[in-house]
């Protein structure tokens, strides 16, 4: 197994914990196929994805093309003799001419128990809207997370919902152990697929900024789920004098929402309490 010539698919933090987990087992991809550089934040800055940074740490050779469909990526592709891809939350769809290419064909690490939520964000999904989540091997074909199931797990949290920092990082850490159990198996021939129920999938969408507002209307386990949700990008939020008031923590007491930490807008994270009282300082 560990002399596998293969390729990694990614761009998160997602990808990056998979490949760490890979790598504690000495399966090193010989390629890491990334997106491009994008700029980030406030000031724009251009921003490598997590995966490019973790191929320079680790001197694995990476390309980030900007479609797959370039003739030119799919000749280096077919001719560096790869007998696996294996996919993490790469962000884009993958034409079926390159799934097509290893010997043992393309997988996914899909962080849901599929047929549900199948999309872009399946974690912030699972946290606004599902009592339970998991992971999920499949073999992808040219639908979007519509490939047979080769395994898949229900992954228990110490507490539900949680903040989808750490439910990524913990999904992460199932997915590559997953792998790792299961590719020796899979190379082997002795893995049978078992095909989606179509008829159950849902799909989650591409998250969009404005999807962190918070609408104090709503009941507090609503927004609680929000701010756990959103929590790395794009926050959530509600609106103060007119600026913008994000939300790190929050939790609920006597049925009420109350906020932990915040970052009020054009200044750095502090306690709620201490907002508070600088407001009262001011007056």
């Amino acid at each position: 197994m560990n002399k596998l010539n293969w390729a990694f698919f990614g761009t998160s933090k997602f990808s990056v914990v998979v490949l760490d987990e890979l790598k504690s087992e000495g399966l090193i991809p010989s390629l890491i196929v990334t997106t491009e550089d994008k700029p980030k934040g406030r000031k724009l800055i251009l921003t490598a994805p997590e995966t490019k940074t973790w191929a320079i740490e680790n001197n694995i050779p990476y390309i980030q093309p900007k479609t797959l469909k370039d003739t030119e990526v799919v000749s280096k592709l077919s001719t560096l003799n790869f007998e696996l891809f294996i996919v993490a939350s790469y962000g884009k769809i993958i034409p079926q001419n390159i799934l097509d290419i290893p010997k043992y064909k393309t997988l996914n690490v899909h962080p849901s128990l599929l047929p549900r939520l199948r999309g872009a964000s399946p974690i912030q999904s699972a946290i606004l809207n599902e009592d339970e989540t998991g992971v999920s091997i499949i073999r992808l074909d040219s639908e979007m997370d519509h490939g047979p199931i080769l395994h898949k797990e229900t992954v228990a949290t110490d507490e539900w919902p949680t903040y989808a920092e750490k439910l990524e990082k913990r999904l992460g850490e199932v997915g590559g152990k997953m792998l790792v159990k299961i590719l020796p198996d899979w190379i082997d021939g002795k893995i049978l697929e078992k095909e989606q129920d179509h008829s159950l999938a849902t799909f989650c969408k591409k998250i969009e900024k404005t999807d962190g507002e918070l609408n104090l209307e709503d009941s507090p386990e609503i927004n609680l789920r929000k701010i756990m949700a959103y929590c790395v990008w794009p926050g959530a939020y509600y609106f103060e004098d007119r600026k913008r008031m994000i939300v790190k923590q929050a939790h609920i007491e006597d049925s009420k929402l109350v906020l932990d930490r915040i970052v009020p807008e054009g200044k750095k994270e502090m306690s709620y309490k201490d907002y508070l009282n600088g407001k009262k300082v001011s007056k």
